[in-house]
């Protein structure tokens, strides 16, 4: 695995002088995004007592809070790799994806999340000269929520219009977003999880300015859809399914199996359905079914669950707008890269995944419960202050033919 190179010291080459501090740019060192590249470098990491990310054998541990030499660290995300300068591309279209989870240590307002994202195999080195990093130092990120957060995009520094963020001491925005497709398996904690596609009408990484990266109230007028198509459990009105002591029971790990159905059961067709299943002390747990009045008893995503769950909740229908499964299909057959994280939410405390959201909508309405936790539950303040141990395990990751990785 290899380390995001938005969590490394960046420093000017050949000395230890900080191109970036807390969450502000070296205008010195960084007057425009070219030659702040080419001034700064990415430090390699010491990953367990830095970031708090250790493994063993084939398993991932990832720690919230961290305390190192030089400074806190606050969660992480990691990538992993095929070789030394290479991500690990899935390429997963008819085919099934399974891993064990441990989210015993998570509580309301974290996420320990499991994707795939549609990065650039070397990070974008070949394709762009000021990247002379690389996957190697984890560059090329991107998201369906055009992040705008990423310190280098197309190997430039993001100096244009940096904004510190105002609500955490490490982070800031600046002009440019980085979009792509992107599969989120697994956003998780004890009390809620849900998996999630979401489709751009741009193919691979690609840098955003302006009304393409779809900020604010634009957020439907840019290249990607942003809310996704999400399938949680709780939302989908079955509260008694996923949580501690329940039917996966989050006290204990589990096995998570993610199917990537195509319409005509090869490789050569479309993606038509994702399916969910799950593995725990030896017994194979079917995905819930929603349940609402006069509303299918869907237990997978398929562009027919969207539609009709986008109706019920009275969402819009980006994801249909933006190409639906098929997008996200072709998108698994180009190649996705594999990401594992473990984050706070300074924006929103992650009431979308756990929680009643959005806050101003009645609980009884539709689609507004996503979990058990309080809607003043998951302030990054008080969850770094009071679960600092707070963890995340990932293990025995397969992937292969449908039906091949866990057992019947």
């Amino acid at each position: 695995i290899v380390l995001d190179s938005n969590w490394r010291w960046t420093h000017k080459v050949g000395d230890y002088t900080n191109c970036y501090t807390g969450n502000s740019w070296d205008t010195s060192l960084c007057p425009d995004p070219t030659t702040c590249a080419a001034n700064c470098a990415l430090e390699g990491v010491d990953y367990a007592a830095t970031y708090g990310i250790t493994t063993s054998g084939s398993s991932l541990n990832i720690k919230f809070v961290t305390q190192g030499q030089y400074g806190t660290n606050i969660g992480s995300r990691v990538y992993l790799m095929q070789d030394d300068n290479n991500y690990q591309m899935f390429k997963l279209l008819n085919r099934e994806f399974t891993f064990d989870v441990d989210v015993s240590n998570l509580p309301c307002g974290l996420n320990g999340a499991l994707y795939f994202v549609e990065m650039m195999q070397d990070g974008g080195m070949s394709e762009y000269s000021g990247d002379k990093a690389g996957a190697k130092f984890g560059t090329g990120y991107c998201d369906a929520q055009c992040p705008h957060d990423m310190k280098f995009i197309n190997g430039q520094a993001n100096t244009i219009d940096w904004k510190p963020s105002p609500n955490d001491k490490n982070s800031g925005t600046g002009l440019y977003g980085t979009c792509c497709i992107e599969m989120d398996i697994w956003e998780a904690n004890s009390k809620a999880s849900a998996y999630t596609p979401h489709v751009c009408t741009v193919q691979t990484q690609t840098r955003c300015s302006g009304t393409q990266c779809g900020d604010g109230s634009n957020r439907y007028g840019g290249v990607c859809d942003k809310d996704g198509c999400d399938f949680n459990s709780y939302r989908m009105g079955d509260k008694s399914f996923f949580g501690q002591g329940q039917v996966v029971d989050t006290n204990k790990p589990f096995t998570v199996v993610t199917q990537f159905i195509t319409n005509d059961g090869t490789d050569n067709g479309y993606l038509s359905e994702i399916r969910r299943i799950y593995v725990q002390d030896g017994k194979i747990i079917d995905n819930s079914r929603a349940n609402f009045p006069n509303f299918r008893g869907y237990n997978s995503i398929s562009d027919s669950f969207c539609n009709d769950q986008k109706t019920l909740f009275g969402d819009r229908n980006d994801f249909e707008a933006k190409g639906g499964l098929k997008a996200l299909g072709a998108a698994l057959q180009r190649g996705m890269v594999l990401v594992m994280s473990l984050w706070d939410d300074h924006e929103v405390y992650m009431l979308w995944l756990d929680s009643d959201y959005p806050v101003t909508s009645p609980p009884t309405t539709p689609g507004v419960a996503r979990g058990p936790c309080s809607t003043s539950s998951g302030r990054p303040a008080d969850v770094e202050s009071q679960y600092p141990n707070s963890n995340v395990k990932f293990s025995n990751i397969k992937y292969g033919q449908i039906g091949s990785t866990f057992g019947h």
